[in-house]
């Protein structure tokens, strides 16, 4: 009785009666279970870098850090107080920023140079965030309140994602994308900083960049006293830095000086105009404290809103629509900068990690009144080139920021916003691409320097959301055409010699038969035997493309191949609606250049670029056999080289590729949406199968005579002992390499003739 049943169970899901070694789904999941409590250790540790590198501390490490860590500090006392203002909140909400970032990242990091705290472009888009918000329900919440849920909401998702591993999703975004929208924002960001830095008012500066500056120029006759000290901090800024750059080439043995001078530019033009600002407004604030010049003001001393982060589920709904955008900057700008210095300091990064590690910033963040904080892209820079060694020097740029925040506010009350707006400038035309390597875009894929045009034209005439959506959006359209039109050639064999003293050696390469500009035209391309076809296919074979390779190979069969059946002989009654057949009058003419033709034998594919197959494929390549044997009116041979997964190999032994049964017994369909339960089916492909039936008497074990005596072509020398099989002898149509396949392919031939 068990036996029967277990026949009727093989019988109901088909299960094949000739078993072909396959890999199995359980060899899949014995990679993950080889020793489950060590994996788990492994990702606790991994939670905390720091475990891995604080026990080797030395003093070496202490020198490098501590100059390091204070360099930055020093600059983003300064930046994070304009960036709050970028923000549209109160510069305090900047510091808290930058001294929970630098100081939580330490713990978490992955990379030693990224220092973490308010950037340009995060404070653009928590500006316009709160806009959204105030505008949809005016007066409800306060700035500062949106600006820590969004933090601490954002903060929780992008921890989720790096828990989950799946940082690889960033990798969905190509570098001109991240540079188009980047350097979009930062004309955006400049363009709105300029009316501060000239005194202008009037008109919304968180506008469209292009309404921004033609506002700013329409105003330019109402400039104030505040260009005195914007473009006056702004030219000290510039002139220091060129300067300091000039000497380092001229004395280079003064270049480390000059750099320390250029780096603390933002802080000696801060201090200088600040000074200028008290010696001028001090006497001049009249009752009302009305100052000729607009300054900071108040500014609260220490950390004042220290505590559990209220979440208004209101106020979630009201800017649930604007989280992706903030949440997409949060973790692409971090995820870059961190690749980047990676690359340039020789060590790789965490993706995952370096997600869970501003998670858990901005989380925490939320518990000290910070908005959304990331990796910063100048003072990452800085970090790397004031010799930085560990991620502890963020815990010096948190002193330095404490420090500041508790004992320096009173100076802060003195700094003109225009000196501020200078600072920001300053620092986000680093973010613009330069023409270079907008240049090199170009050079590498005119596509994508098209996407990087479309991120920056959009986000200056729209809004950085609308930037970063487009330019997502357009990259992923393109990856997903790319894979749904690959390219695939049909190719021919030209023949390699490498002479040397005493030894000459030769080896067949396999090359496009059409001209692509690769080969040397005046190399002759020779076309495999008649009757075989060798196709390459660069690209996974999956649902998207599947019907290319359908496509491309039926096409070539018809137009370059033998009909097997002549259809002049054929009634009209009879000729498929579909394809006739040639006209009556034209009939002589077809039938000489069908006689002309090769008959189609065998097809060989070139797997080595194909990494996944799925399950419309298989169809697909069952589909596209099915067809050349109706238009050759015989079994045609399939051959694969180089076939990279085992679940390749097991997905075509599943679609009856390989094993070298002929087509009579492989399945018709394996993928079919509506399988036919009537018996109804193509009656030339039956009569066809029929046909294969009858010729099977002259094959053995079902193998076609082109396997025949093949066994040893992929051998291996095992040594003294003789020779091996390198792939499994039952699926003798799986070859190792192409000159393997073809050879195979073209020996048939003799057995035909």
């Amino acid at each position: 009785m068990a036996p029967s049943v277990k026949e009727l169970g093989k019988n109901i899901i088909g299960y094949p009666e000739r078993i072909v070694p396959v890999v199995t789904v359980k060899d899949w999941f014995s990679q993950f279970n080889r020793d489950p409590l060590q994996q788990a250790k492994n990702y606790v540790l991994g939670l905390f870098p720091i475990i891995g590198w604080i026990s080797r501390y030395n003093l070496g490490w202490l020198t490098g850090d501590v100059i390091a860590g204070l360099t930055v500090g020093i600059v983003l006392v300064p930046q994070g107080m304009s960036y709050a203002q970028i923000a549209t909140l109160p510069v305090q909400y900047g510091l808290y920023s930058s001294f929970v970032g630098v100081l939580i990242y330490c713990f978490f990091a992955t990379s030693k140079d990224v220092s973490i705290g308010p950037v340009a472009v995060m404070s653009l888009t928590v500006s316009q965030i709160i806009t959204h918000v105030d505008d949809a329900h005016p007066g409800k919440w306060e700035g500062p309140e949106i600006a820590t849920t969004v933090a601490f909401i954002c903060g929780f998702i992008v921890l989720g994602i790096g828990l989950l591993r799946l940082g690889w999703l960033v990798e969905f975004i190509p570098a001109p994308a991240v540079s188009g929208f980047m350097t979009g924002s930062a004309i955006n960001i400049a363009a709105g900083q300029v009316p501060g830095l000239m005194g202008i008012t009037g008109f919304n500066t968180r506008a469209s960049t292009y309404l921004v500056i033609i506002d700013t120029l329409k105003g330019l006759p109402l400039t104030t006293r505040d260009a005195a000290f914007g473009l006056t901090g702004l030219f000290a800024l510039y002139a220091i830095r060129i300067l300091c750059d000039t000497c380092s080439k001229r004395f280079p043995r003064r270049a480390r000086v000059f750099f320390f001078i250029s780096v603390f530019r933002n802080a000696f033009v801060i201090v200088v105009l600040t000074i200028a600002s008290w010696l001028y407004t001090r006497h001049r604030g009249g009752t009302k404290g009305k100052f000729p010049i607009k300054i900071l003001g108040t500014v609260p001393a220490g950390l004042q809103h220290v505590g559990q982060p209220t979440i208004d589920p209101e106020l979630v709904s009201a800017l649930a629509g604007e989280l992706p955008v903030a949440t997409i900057i949060l973790l692409l700008e971090h995820i870059a900068i961190s690749k980047s210095f990676g690359r340039v300091n020789n060590y790789k990064i965490n993706p995952n990690q370096e997600l869970i590690a501003i998670g858990v910033t901005n989380t925490i963040g939320s518990c000290f009144g910070a908005y959304p904080a990331t990796g910063s892209f100048s003072r990452s820079a800085l970090k790397s080139k004031s010799g930085v060694r560990t991620p502890a020097a963020g815990i010096l740029s948190a002193i330095v920021v404490i420090v500041a925040l508790y004992g320096l506010t009173p100076a802060f009350f003195w700094i003109p916003n225009a000196g501020l707006s200078a600072v920001i400038i300053h620092a986000v035309a680093d973010l613009v691409a330069s023409p270079r390597q907008v240049y090199s875009y170009w050079r590498v894929s005119p596509l994508e320097f098209l996407i990087w045009a479309a991120a920056v034209l959009v986000t200056i005439f729209s809004t950085i959301e609308i930037g970063v959506y487009v330019s997502v959006c357009v990259s992923l359209a393109l990856l997903l055409i790319r894979v749904a039109h690959p390219r695939g050639y049909f190719l021919g064999r030209i023949t390699l010699r490498t002479e040397s003293p005493g030894s000459k050696d030769q080896r067949d390469v396999y090359v496009p038969l059409a001209r692509d500009g690769m080969i040397n035209p005046d190399i002759k391309v020779t076309p495999p035997a008649p009757g075989v076809i060798v196709y390459r296919f660069e690209e996974s074979y999956l649902y998207p493309n599947s019907s290319i390779v359908n496509s491309a190979l039926v096409d070539y069969v018809k137009a370059n191949m033998r009909r097997g059946k002549d259809m002049s002989n054929v009634k009209l009654s009879d000729r498929p609606w579909n394809d006739p057949g040639p006209r009556q009058s034209d009939a002589a003419y077809e039938q000489e250049r069908n006689a002309s033709l090769p008959d189609i034998h065998a097809v060989v594919l070139d797997f080595s670029t194909v990494s996944h197959i799925d399950t419309t494929a298989t169809q697909a390549l069952i589909d596209t056999r099915n067809e050349i044997e109706r238009w050759a009116d015989h079994p045609v041979e399939f051959h694969f080289a180089s076939i990279l997964s085992p679940w390749i190999r097991r997905a075509l032994v599943a679609g009856g590729f390989g094993v070298g049964t002929l087509s009579s017994r492989t399945p018709h369909e394996i993928a079919a949406v509506v399988p036919y339960r009537d018996g109804l089916g193509d009656r030339q492909l039956s009569d066809l199968r029929q046909n294969a039936r009858e010729q099977a008497d002259d094959i053995e074990n079902g193998l076609s005579p082109t396997v025949k005596g093949k066994e040893s072509i992929n051998s291996f020398e095992i040594g003294a002992t003789g020779y091996a099989p390198l792939l499994p002898l039952s699926t003798p149509f799986f070859h190792l390499d192409l000159a393997s396949a073809v050879q195979a392919a073209e020996s048939g031939l003799a057995y035909r003739t």
